[in-house]
């Protein structure tokens, strides 16, 4: 697995809160490269990396939240490494949290469920494929689902069943929120977080405007 580290967020401007998260993360990932992307960049890589036509479904989304869902697992599958969440962190040093041997790792929730704030894998990860395809079918059938359900967290544990795949438990491998919170997350962005943003705009463009759009 390599040893990148992946982080997105829609600007390059940090808050005090947000940076000591990120210098955490650094602490306690000597050894591994960091890769950050704007909202812009995202786009750029898929362009770079993927058929036009990923490109395409992955442009119908309209709200960050659902574009970073949907980019992580693709740059996952095509470079590997460690996607984290902007306000996640490890709690232990992540050359001990990912043995050697390991083609992935998920991150579960106290219910047991898997979430998306934090993904390590190899690239061409079959499991990584199953979530990309089941995302790209949720997009291009117009789904009404909201951004949990589309691209997030409910994809992956709809699709991946917990016994086929290598899981830990989010107290033991990385946690959210402990440096920063929402108001300093999204200090730039009007529209808020992605829970409130979902109700004010169509989360997947419609197909007629999508194909209308230079």
């Amino acid at each position: 697995m390599p040893r990148i580290i992946w982080q997105t967020n829609f600007t390059n401007k940090a808050t005090l809160p947000v940076y000591l998260n990120y210098l955490f993360n650094r602490l306690l990932a000597p050894g591994y490269e960091y890769r950050f992307l704007i909202t812009e960049a995202r786009a750029a890589f898929i362009q770079e990396h993927y058929p036009p036509e990923i490109l395409a479904t992955y442009s119908r989304l309209q709200v960050g939240a659902a574009q970073a869902d949907y980019w992580r697992v693709l740059v996952l599958q095509k470079m590997g490494g460690v996607y984290l969440d902007i306000d996640a962190h490890v709690v232990w040093p992540l050359g001990r949290i990912i043995q050697p041997a390991f083609e992935e790792l998920f991150v579960t929730t106290r219910k047991g469920e898997i979430s998306n704030y934090f993904i390590a894998s190899a690239p061409g990860n079959p499991h990584l494929q199953a979530v990309a395809d089941a995302i790209r079918e949720n997009i291009e059938t117009d789904s009404d689902k909201n951004i949990f359900e589309l691209t997030g967290p409910g994809v992956f544990n709809k699709v991946l069943a917990r016994d086929d795949v290598r899981t830990r438990l989010y107290r033991y491998t990385c946690n959210q929120g402990n440096f920063t919170n929402e108001y300093f997350q999204y200090i730039d962005k009007p529209q808020g977080k992605w829970t409130k943003e979902q109700h004010t705009v169509d989360v997947v463009r419609k197909r007629e405007a999508s194909e209308s759009k230079p």
